[in-house]
């Protein structure tokens, strides 16, 4: 991967696909550092890349959808960065994120999934040696607590 060179047509790493309730499907292409949107028949629909310069094992390792109605926003397990980003779901526009590299609560190593419950509050699991998962408890986007097991 070279972030300075265009991105590829084709995936470098997929490590999940996620049906949004409007029938588009998000792919995280984790070593391109990006999620590319598509309509169920195939056809190409945008992409957007996140932290573009990061190396190694890449960006998007899962992502999860906002329980509203519209689904607004998406949730990217970053496990490179040991962060969670919240983008607008239109748009594809980083809004926020929150997490850091550690072992105390709120921080990650290596978040590698994301989902939310209906009550909007938001879990992770962590990969390599994390073994944990967290709960985040929901205050609003850009505000959560964190509960670790």
């Amino acid at each position: 991967y070279d972030p300075a060179a265009p991105l590829p047509k084709v995936f470098r790493t997929v490590h999940c696909a996620s049906l949004a309730a409007d029938g588009l499907v998000y792919v995280c292409d984790r070593a391109n550092n990006r999620i590319q949107v598509f309509r169920k028949d195939g056809t190409f629909v945008k992409e957007t890349q996140v932290q573009k310069n990061t190396l190694g094992d890449g960006v998007i390792f899962d992502i999860a959808f906002s329980n509203d109605k519209p689904q607004r926003h998406l949730f990217i397990s970053d496990g490179a960065n040991h962060r969670i980003w919240t983008l607008l779901r239109d748009p594809l526009q980083v809004v926020s994120h929150f997490g850091s590299g550690g072992r105390g609560p709120g921080q990650f190593y290596a978040p590698h999934n994301v989902s939310l419950d209906s009550k909007g509050n938001i879990y992770t699991v962590e990969t390599y040696e994390g073994k944990r998962l967290q709960k985040f408890n929901y205050k609003g986007i850009g505000a959560v607590t964190a509960t670790t097991n």
